[in-house]
């Protein structure tokens, strides 16, 4: 039997992407509770990302959009990380700006520690592609896109996105 590299690098980068998930599943949340989703997108529906990307670059007039657009089309799969951001109920806290959890669920506030907790995931999954010399670079932009096209639960109110890529040069270097 022969393996190519093209075969072997895209199977490797589809196991890197499933110890991404797993990393991010296994980080350590704020008393316990588990807020995160978490989304392997390829194909179709990267295509749909990308274009909505490109979407809000012309609405928004923000051109990082397009430019990260641009990176995520040489990407063969991204790493989609959402958050159900709830309060959690640590006292005292009210890094939120709100006196307490009730407070701040009341006035539609956003919980520090759930927000906190998607950062530790999303550097735990970093951490992974990392270790295993796969180019990858964490997007606001699209996470954004991932949101406006409903690919989360309804629940998911924050996310960003790592796309991956195995080449002999990264194309989230020189942006």
């Amino acid at each position: 039997m022969i393996i190519t590299s093209q075969d072997a690098e895209q199977r490797g980068l589809e196991q890197v992407a499933d110890l991404m998930c797993v990393a991010a599943r296994t980080a350590p949340k704020a008393k316990g509770v588990d807020n995160l989703e978490t989304l392997l997108v390829s194909g179709e529906e990267k295509d749909r990302l990308s274009a909505e990307m490109r979407r809000i670059a012309v609405e928004s007039g923000m051109a990082f959009f397009d430019r990260d657009a641009g990176c995520l089309e040489k990407a063969p799969v991204v790493l989609l990380l959402g958050q159900k951001v709830k309060p959690i109920g640590v006292k005292p806290c009210g890094y939120c700006g709100h006196g307490d959890c009730a407070t701040c669920a009341q006035n539609g506030g956003n919980c520090a520690m759930s927000i906190g907790d998607l950062g530790i995931a999303i550097g735990s999954a970093a951490h992974v592609a990392s270790a295993h010399h796969v180019d990858s670079r964490v997007m606001f932009s699209a996470g954004r896109a991932a949101l406006n096209l409903k690919l989360f639960p309804a629940e998911v109110t924050i996310a960003y996105a790592i796309p991956l890529s195995v080449s002999g040069k990264s194309p989230f270097f020189d942006r």
